[in-house]
């Protein structure tokens, strides 16, 4: 803010102008004639009649002015007043000279950190962060065990078919990626689609999800969702889940598989074009 006067010297010890006493409890402060501002009374060193004053008992400040705890007399005497400094403006520090210690917790806020228009005092709205690198420090262990740390989802509504008697993808669109957090963590795999079998009795459909290369389903290669039939077509809704635990923060992909025993018949997902969707939820450990 501006001073009336001389503005105070950062970290200067001045001794102020002589003061002439009076039947009064009430003197202007003055520096080199100047109105001086001290901080407060306690950036004061006053001596009267030889003896140092206490700073708020025997006297305090308003303003530019020093108030005396009682009326003074023209024979007493101020022998002297000097300023400690205005400490509470340390002025600009030099480069380099304010580390991290100094800086207090959550002082750096996102209004801080964004562009200020000072014209408008409208902050900007977007942080230019080109040429760096973002990173986030957060681990299994800053999340309860069993937290969502994050989900990904991929739907596909074209119908897929195959006689394969052996696994095949279902559809590279029902496929999912994802980077584990950490290497404790659970992923949740959910699909729901619209599957069955057509064009022979006895025909059994297999619905499976892969991770990576590895089938998720039974050991006897079965999957994890199946139907069958005698002489009739077999549609209906087909829900998998599974648990998967990858142990790794590599990026892993989820796909659906399906698959005919091999009874000439033929395998059907998304009948009919209805919407089938998986989603990957990564659970904290």
């Amino acid at each position: 803010m501006p001073f009336i006067g001389t503005q105070p010297q950062v970290g200067a010890y001045s001794k102020l102008d002589a003061i002439t006493t009076s039947a009064t409890a009430t003197y202007n402060l003055t520096l080199n004639s100047g109105a001086y501002y001290p901080s407060s009374a306690n950036h004061l060193m006053v001596s009267l009649n030889g003896v140092m004053q206490a700073p708020q008992d025997s006297f305090t400040i308003s303003g530019a002015t020093i108030i005396f705890a009682s009326t003074l007399a023209s024979t007493d005497s101020i022998d002297f007043i000097m300023a400690l400094g205005d400490v509470l403006d340390i002025g600009t520090p030099s480069d380099g000279t304010v580390v991290t210690a100094k800086i207090q917790n959550d002082a750096v806020t996102t209004a801080k950190i964004a562009d200020a228009n000072i014209t408008t005092g409208k902050l900007a709205s977007s942080l230019d962060l080109s040429g760096k690198t973002v990173t986030y420090g957060l681990t299994d262990s800053d999340m309860p065990s069993g937290s969502v740390l994050q989900v990904v989802t991929a739907t596909d509504q074209t119908q897929r078919s195959t006689t394969s008697t052996s696994y095949v993808t279902a559809s590279n669109t029902l496929t999912v990626n994802i980077t584990p957090i950490s290497t404790s963590s659970r992923i949740l795999v959910l699909v729901s689609v619209i599957g069955g079998h057509s064009s022979g009795g006895g025909t059994i459909a297999y619905f499976t999800i892969y991770r990576d290369s590895t089938d998720l389903g039974s050991s006897a290669g079965r999957g994890l969702s199946q139907n069958y039939g005698a002489s009739s077509d077999v549609r209906t809704s087909m829900n998998m889940n599974i648990l998967d635990s990858p142990s790794t923060t590599s990026q892993v992909t989820y796909q659906v598989y399906i698959k005919d025993n091999g009874s000439s018949g033929q395998v059907d997902i998304n009948w009919n074009n209805c919407k089938g969707t998986i989603t990957a939820m990564e659970i904290g450990g």
